[in-house]
């Protein structure tokens, strides 16, 4: 029986799907968390570096407005805030003298998108503002208020998430990649188990296997299910044999092994089909032993069952190849002939039947017998033209052979032919 498809609605995903959607996830979540982490250690490593150079800048500034601090020379201060300003990564300056009046001061400009990034980096991760005094001869003559800015912080943080996403990418990539591979070496095995089975269901054969798997598990799966179809193939066969030698049974004479009348009157049913659609001539011999029922008497039914199988054995070998010969019962015989092409074929096959029981037939307790046959014959369409017909033609023919004491006798015929 055909396995039924599920309906739409009813489907489910296939464990190749499955799979490879768990291998991309553990991957792109695998690569995701490392690459998070890596960009993370490396941009709070990079703000503690960026906050010790903006401490080092602000040193370095304050060395260098010492003189024109003390000097309250202000164009000075602000030349030298703009030369720093243009070679390092400054968001805004400003000097103080000890009276924390201002002296000069530097913004850079923050009218960009790209800028007010930097700048939001910047107070995310580097000190609000590092002050750093000026001083003159140990004295403190004045401050620098300086803060940083977030470009280099900016660049790596978009670096790092470029760098994230090309992960992720050759992440899916790769995992898609391995997870087909992993797919066709898990699942390929399954399929092969699975297509066995179904072809198995629908064609009723237990001769096809499943091949084996370099995966120990998927291959002791394999041979296990192969030692079943092993087990279910033996048994078919011998359900087949017994089926068919029930069939012979139910067809065959247990005695003398020829078919019996339930088989031959089917066959005589379709020859003559084939005879009539062919337009040809077929014959049915009735025979009976004249002598069977004195042997059976006062020989034994061993004696009797000796002769009906030498009788058996005779006939058959007196017959063509396409011709049928049964034990109707008792010691009652029919031979079926096809096709003949004159009533002349019939009669020689007769003739040969008569002649070759004139050979004594051996007895099981010692000694021998010899009996005869008396042969009916009946001719299609000339006698008859159905089945029934045509074996009661045969069977009269036979009786008045008996009677006449004659070998045999056509059906319906005035004439006999004697031996």
């Amino acid at each position: 029986m055909n396995r039924r498809k599920p309906e739409v609605s009813q489907q489910r995903p296939s464990l190749r799907r499955l799979l490879h959607n768990a291998h991309l996830r553990v991957a792109l979540l695998a690569m995701g968390l490392t690459s998070l982490s890596l960009t993370l250690v490396s941009l709070l490593a990079l703000s503690t570096y960026a906050g010790h150079n903006l401490q080092l800048i602000a040193r370095s500034l304050a060395y260098t407005l010492e003189a024109a601090v003390v000097f309250n020379d202000r164009a000075a201060v602000r030349d030298a805030l703009e030369q720093i300003c243009k070679t390092e990564e400054i968001a805004q300056v400003a000097v103080f003298d000890k009276d924390g009046e201002l002296l000069a001061s530097l913004d850079t400009p923050n009218n960009t998108v790209l800028n007010s990034a930097e700048q939001a980096i910047a107070r995310l991760l580097l000190p609000d503002m590092v002050i750093q005094p000026i001083t003159y001869q140990g004295k403190q003559i004045g401050a620098l208020h300086i803060s940083g800015q977030g470009t280099t912080l900016l660049r790596f943080l978009i670096g790092g998430l470029l760098g994230l996403l090309a992960s992720l990418a050759l992440s899916a990539l790769g995992a898609t990649y391995g997870s087909k591979r992993i797919q066709r070496a898990i699942t390929q095995p399954l399929r092969n188990l699975s297509q066995v089975a179904h072809n198995i269901s629908v064609e009723r054969t237990f001769n096809q296997r499943v091949p084996a798997t370099h995966i120990a598990d998927l291959n002791e799966l394999a041979e296990d299910f192969n030692a079943l179809l092993d087990q279910l193939e033996s048994w078919q066969h011998q359900l087949e044999r017994e089926n068919a030698s029930l069939a012979h049974q139910a067809s065959h004479d247990a005695l003398t092994g020829l078919p019996n009348r339930a088989f031959f009157e089917s066959r005589l049913l379709g020859s003559m089909r084939e005879a009539r659609d062919s337009q040809t001539q077929m014959a049915v011999l009735f025979l009976d032993s004249n002598r069977f029922k004195e042997i059976n008497d006062q020989l034994g039914h061993a004696a009797g069952d000796a002769v009906l199988i030498a009788i058996a054995q005779r006939l058959r070998a007196q017959l063509r190849e396409g011709d049928t010969v049964a034990r109707l019962g008792g010691d009652e015989f029919a031979v079926l002939l096809k096709p003949i092409h004159h009533e002349d074929d019939a009669v020689l096959i007769a003739d040969k039947i008569i002649d070759s029981m004139h050979k004594p037939i051996a007895l099981p307790e010692g000694g021998s017998i010899t009996t005869s046959l008396s042969i009916g014959i009946a001719l299609y369409p000339e006698h008859a033209d159905n089945p029934e017909a045509l074996v009661h033609e045969a069977d009269v023919a036979m009786y008045h052979a008996k009677r006449s004491q004659r070998g045999r006798i056509m059906a319906k015929s005035q004439d006999s032919l004697t031996n």
